[in-house]
């Protein structure tokens, strides 16, 4: 049993896709971080060497290696307090959680394109067993400002759409980010873009798209979402609301991954307290 005011050992922390780009960020800042240790990194390339001196940091002491289920073994036998942080890939990350939540190490995802019905999956999972799990379509708090702010807009706007910009190398579109302010804007229960009327009658205006996903993507709340990618671009996203002669634009724009490892950090230490799974950042930042 600890005693009482003494201070805690560092929460060990495994970073799962460590050499890509938000990955590398993740290492350094974990490595900043005092109260965290850095004790794995899981990469596919350059294994063996050791993480710190890859990325320019002096020697950590941890080896680079593809073996992910060794690792959360490793980790679950070394402390009750460990944290995997995933920045991968869809199409590996479900998989990676739903490991680590069997070994009972808790996930922090910053991975987006995990379809609704592998969120509930992973949140059945992670509420049975009792284990911690935060999944953030966005780590950036900026972000999430953002999002709070069309929330207030959303009661004096009726037609509203978004728009996300990303670098051309992310694989899912619309980011996940633009999916969840569409839908926190679908949670207010009102009807948005309501159609447009002929001047003076009681029709309403025929659209029609001479390319296919013109009018971009359309999710649940009737909330259009327009995705570009291209290179030069981190991640950015708009949320335009439209009125009567007048029109309103929120915009973030992120211009360094940094943006995004306050929000990590900030994770790492909420997803201790958790006993299931929590979607979205902003639901542990009070």
């Amino acid at each position: 049993m600890a005693t009482p005011g003494a201070a805690q050992s560092p929460i060990p922390v495994l970073v799962v896709g460590a050499l890509g780009k938000m990955g590398r960020e993740v290492v350094r800042a974990v490595a900043q971080t005092p109260d965290m240790t850095l004790v794995g990194a899981v990469a596919r390339s350059q294994l063996g060497s050791d993480i710190g001196e890859v990325l320019g940091l002096g020697s950590l002491g941890v080896e680079i290696t593809d073996d992910l289920p060794g690792q959360l073994l490793r980790l679950s036998q070394r402390s009750s307090r460990g944290v995997m942080v995933d920045f991968t890939h869809p199409r590996s990350a479900f998989e990676h959680v739903r490991s680590a939540i069997a070994f009972g190490v808790r996930p922090v995802v910053g991975t987006t394109g995990l379809t609704p019905e592998q969120v509930e999956r992973l949140r059945d999972l992670a509420d049975k067993s009792g284990v911690g799990c935060l999944i953030a379509p966005n780590f950036a708090i900026g972000m999430i400002l953002l999002q709070q702010m069309a929330l207030q807009a959303a009661q004096y706007f009726d037609h509203v759409e978004i728009i996300e910009l990303h670098h051309n190398r992310k694989a899912d579109a619309p980011s996940g980010t633009a999916l969840q302010t569409a839908q926190r804007l679908g949670q207010l229960g009102k009807t948005f873009n309501p159609p447009v009327r002929d001047s003076g009658t009681e029709s309403s205006v025929e659209e029609k798209e001479l390319i296919p996903g013109a009018r971009g993507g359309i999710p649940g709340p009737n909330i259009p979402i327009h995705s570009v990618r291209l290179p030069g671009l981190i991640a950015h996203q708009e949320v335009i609301f439209g009125g009567m002669g007048q029109t309103l634009t929120l915009r973030h724009d992120t211009t360094d991954r940094i943006a995004f490892m306050p929000g990590v950090i900030l994770g790492i230490r909420k997803v201790l307290q958790l006993k299931g799974l929590v979607y979205g950042l902003e639901q542990v930042l009070s």
